[in-house]
């Protein structure tokens, strides 16, 4: 079997696709993967062939470069000749690429599934959901008229599915008595990031043996028109209790914070060897810094703005692995979220779980059925 894996490339899209790649590679297949950067050196060093990436399959673009995702599809497939695409959500420029070239294609998605489907009962904000939903099919739609090809109607929902598309979370963070669609399943987080660097790792850990408070780890997602958790980050790290280090990821650079506030800023491709020395973890609610919080049993504080956040943080706190940031108590939640051990239970039973699911080998699987 030859598979083309085509995710967006930023590192949240990008990184669990390598996993799936390499799990693939290892069970005997020939891979070919379009990427850059550390992913691209360990997977070629894996034995997988690289393609250089196409601007088209940048995140912050996904919704006006569809024309151009189906295109650099197109050009890889004519390099690769693959029987099976691998492509992330957001990606229906792929999706139609398959479809004119008759490919099978499994779509790797987040953590939950950002479309309504049965059983949701307006616990999981089903907004948000109709949004995502609503937003994909304008775009899908639009490529599929600019060329030429039939209107898809009401299958377009199902064309959004691929031949199978894979969740990499969990299904209690669903809604209760929820019916996935037909071909939506659960495999796992199917977690990878390049090693980290030993002397970027050296120069954090020694910031942070320098100020010598507990740790909390801070992933900061877009804000979506919602609020910054700038002001926060600086009055409950200012004089408190912990120190934070605080993943910047695709947000804009800090403003300008007090001497006395324990933070360090960074913009990292990893972020476990970070989750390993915190005590807690914040995040605006996205699949990342979600399933790294899950997977090294730290509790976590949410805070979305919104889009998926919004998704994924509802899931977290109805399955009780997290609790809502209260933004206007500075840094007093933090103990309190720190100490919860009912929160923390949940957060070990679901890490174990997770760590349990192959998920790297489930996904391989999906991408050899999708192929038969």
């Amino acid at each position: 079997m030859r598979a083309l894996f085509c995710p967006l490339s930023d590192p949240g899209y990008l990184y669990p696709a390598t996993a799936v790649g390499l799990e693939t590679h290892r069970r005997g297949h020939s891979v070919a993967i379009v990427s850059s950067g550390p992913a691209a050196r360990a997977a070629e060093e894996a034995g997988l062939t690289v393609l250089a990436p196409d601007g088209a399959f940048a995140v912050s673009r996904w919704f006006r470069s569809a024309h151009g995702q189906y295109e650099g599809v197109r050009r890889a497939v004519r390099r690769a000749r693959p029987d099976v695409l691998v492509t992330s959500v957001l990606c229906p420029g792929a999706l139609v690429a398959a479809e004119v070239l008759g490919l099978p294609v499994v779509v790797l998605g987040l953590v939950c599934h950002l479309w309504p489907h049965r059983g949701a009962d307006g616990t999981a904000d089903p907004q948000d959901r109709v949004w995502r939903l609503d937003s994909t099919l304008d775009v899908h739609r639009a490529l599929r008229a600019e060329l030429g090809l039939r209107d898809a109607g009401a299958a377009g929902q199902d064309a959004l599915l691929g031949t199978s598309f894979l969740l990499r979370g969990h299904p209690s963070l669903e809604p209760p008595g929820t019916e996935l669609p037909a071909g939506v399943r659960h495999v796992g987080p199917c977690w990878w990031e390049p090693p980290a660097d030993e002397e970027e790792l050296h120069a954090v850990r020694s910031r942070l043996d320098r100020v010598g408070k507990p740790v909390v780890y801070v992933h900061l997602g877009r804000v979506f028109g919602g609020g910054s958790l700038w002001p926060w980050i600086e009055q409950a790290f200012t004089d408190g209790e912990f120190q934070a280090v605080v993943e910047l990821g695709r947000s804009a650079a800090p403003p300008g914070l007090p001497d006395a506030a324990d933070v360090t800023t960074v913009r990292l491709p990893w972020m476990s060897p970070l989750l390993e020395r915190s005590a807690l973890v914040v995040s605006s609610g996205t699949s990342a810094p979600v399933l790294g919080s899950l997977l090294h049993r730290r509790p976590l504080l949410v805070a979305p703005n919104g889009g998926e956040q919004a998704v994924l943080a509802a899931a977290c706190r109805r399955a009780g692995v997290a609790a809502v940031l209260d933004r206007t108590r500075g840094g007093g939640q933090l103990r309190t979220a720190a100490d919860d051990d009912v929160m923390t239970g949940r957060t070990h039973r679901m890490s174990a779980e997770l760590v349990q699911s192959k998920s790297e080998s489930r996904a391989a699987q999906a991408v050899e059925e999708a192929c038969r």
